[in-house]
């Protein structure tokens, strides 16, 4: 009997008449190690806080279109550094709580706080001071405009959260609880296993772009982790999953096919996979040897062999569809060549050993690489550590899982690491990982160039679209020309419903894709 009409008719027993209580399951491949927006950069900490609470300004779909959420306006001073955001009044958290501005001061000032320590407070900007000039009106005054500002602050970092559960739960806020504004409240987390939440009954306030702005049509959702593709599949195709976005590529025309199964694709999502560099540390110093590992993958064998031909091959960070991309760059981006990875290596004086692995000044080319244990990673490395055996190169691969990874690579122990990200811009993505203020994470390559910061200041800062994609094009070029990432493929989002669904409109918002699931209904 489908999870739906379990409790219906149990209901139907004790009180006729009354609505089924509907539940959905979401599985996906990987947990996050908290859900304190302030502290996590894992896209799983944002799926489920964009459902958990709530944020000034919201995204619309189209991932341009800035819209009203807990804010119902605002306006912008004529030098870009105060915003003033009128609140609504009619907002609640979770525990009956209403929220004022108060709650949007905190929650804004805790983001950019050094003793958060918060590895996302640049998205914050440049904040002098945020004031609470009366219940439902906030201002936030910047010492530098930024061109991105609003953008930031839809993010899932930008989340209202309540003081008084922040103190209370003290170094477990975002584990044992959470009291949000969103449409949903927190349940119960079981790290690396399941995370509930239920239905917010009280919710009516969601963006305009829904239908439906509140309650959800879903009475509770359990995000269930299944690392394991085959199973992930089995799940989508016997109803006990209803949605998910973590579709294994070799599963995909399968789950077309299917029946009981809808395939909904966006190509407005950027979304990159790559293994990036600690450029300081010896195995990878050289920039010739970073070159010549870039030379030796060939990302569109990748994508047809472990994708299926789903994605598409990346050899530039960014996608070269988003904004400000360096056009510049088109002819130099680095693609297989395999001879030529070698030749450049024999150049520099890496010489093979009898083992065939190469060595110079007794360092040996044996790069230590962090992955995310799982399916999905442990068949990207494993295909990288075969393209780099062919030059010479021997890569060992540490794999761990999703909880623990997040503080793993966030040390120096490693000379290379396994990431992906989400992004609207090359700003967004440029700022996030090549500020020098953001060593050790998310600058996890140690990229600490005074000029790059100028640049990305510039960018930041710029009031017309040329000054700011100047600045961002040279950025690009520069981080390019240093070859301190291995990019392996542009993601598009693939969600997999259940028929039994109405369809969703996917979200792209980082990665997300279900964004504040108010769209997510059983047909009737």
């Amino acid at each position: 009997m489908p999870k739906r009409l379990i409790a219906a008719a149990c209901l139907a027993v004790l009180a006729p008449g009354l609505a089924a209580a509907s539940e959905i399951t979401i599985v996906r491949e990987v947990d996050t190690n908290n859900y304190d927006p302030h502290k996590s950069t894992a896209r799983a900490a944002s799926e489920a806080l964009f459902m958990l609470g709530d944020t000034l300004v919201a995204l619309a779909p189209d991932m341009s279109t800035i819209e009203p959420l807990l804010a119902k306006s605002w306006e912008v001073s004529d030098d870009g550094l105060t915003y003033t955001f009128h609140l609504r009044d009619d907002v609640t958290f979770c525990d009956g709580k209403k929220m004022t501005a108060d709650d949007v001061v905190y929650s804004l000032k805790r983001w950019k706080n050094p003793e958060t320590k918060s590895p996302v407070a640049w998205r914050a900007g440049d904040q002098t001071d945020v004031i609470a000039v009366d219940d439902t009106t906030v201002e936030y005054k910047l010492s530098a405009p930024f061109s991105e500002f609003l953008y930031q602050l839809a993010q899932s970092f930008g989340t209202i959260i309540d003081k008084d559960n922040v103190e209370a739960l003290g170094k477990d806020f975002g584990v044992t609880g959470f009291n949000g504004t969103g449409p949903y409240c927190w349940g119960e987390w079981q790290p690396r296993n399941t995370l509930t939440m239920t239905k917010h009954e009280g919710y009516t306030w969601g963006p305009s772009f829904y239908k439906n702005q509140g309650p959800a049509q879903i009475d509770k959702i359990t995000w269930q982790i299944v690392p394991e593709e085959n199973t992930r599949t089995v799940a989508v195709l016997t109803g006990q999953s209803e949605i998910t976005q973590y579709i294994p590529y070799i599963a995909v025309e399968q789950l077309r096919a299917a029946p009981n199964v809808e395939i909904l694709k966006s190509d407005a999502a950027f979304w990159t996979y790559f293994m990036g560099f600690k450029i300081d540390h010896p195995a990878v110093a050289d920039p010739a040897v970073r070159k010549a590992m870039n030379l030796a993958v060939d990302q569109e064998a990748m994508a047809e062999d472990l994708y299926f031909g789903e994605v598409e091959p990346a050899y530039s960070y960014i996608s070269q569809e988003a904004l400000d991309w360096n056009h510049d760059l088109d002819g130099a981006l680095l693609k297989y060549d395999v001879d030529e990875a070698n030749k450049i290596l024999d150049d520099a004086g890496w010489a093979r050993g009898a083992d065939g692995v190469r060595e110079k000044d007794g360092v040996r080319l044996a790069p230590l690489a962090y992955v995310f244990s799982g399916s999905g990673w442990a068949k990207i490395s494993e295909a990288v550590q075969a393209y780099l055996r062919e030059i010479g190169v021997d890569m060992q691969i540490q794999p761990f899982d999703s909880t623990v990874y997040w503080g793993k690579v966030a040390t120096q122990e490693f000379d290379m690491f396994a990431m992906s990200y989400p992004y609207v811009s090359a700003g967004d993505a440029l700022n996030l990982y090549f500020r020098s203020e953001n060593v050790p994470t998310p600058n996890r390559m140690n990229w600490i160039d005074e000029d790059t910061d100028k640049l990305l200041d510039e960018g930041k800062t710029a009031t017309d679209d040329a000054t700011r994609a100047t600045a961002y094009g040279e950025v690009l070029k520069k981080v390019h020309d240093a070859a301190v990432w291995i990019p392996l493929y542009h993601e598009p989002m693939v969600i997999a419903q259940s028929t039994d669904l109405e369809e969703i409109v996917p979200h792209n918002i980082y990665g997300a894709g279900l964004y504040k699931g108010l769209d997510i209904k059983f047909k009737e």
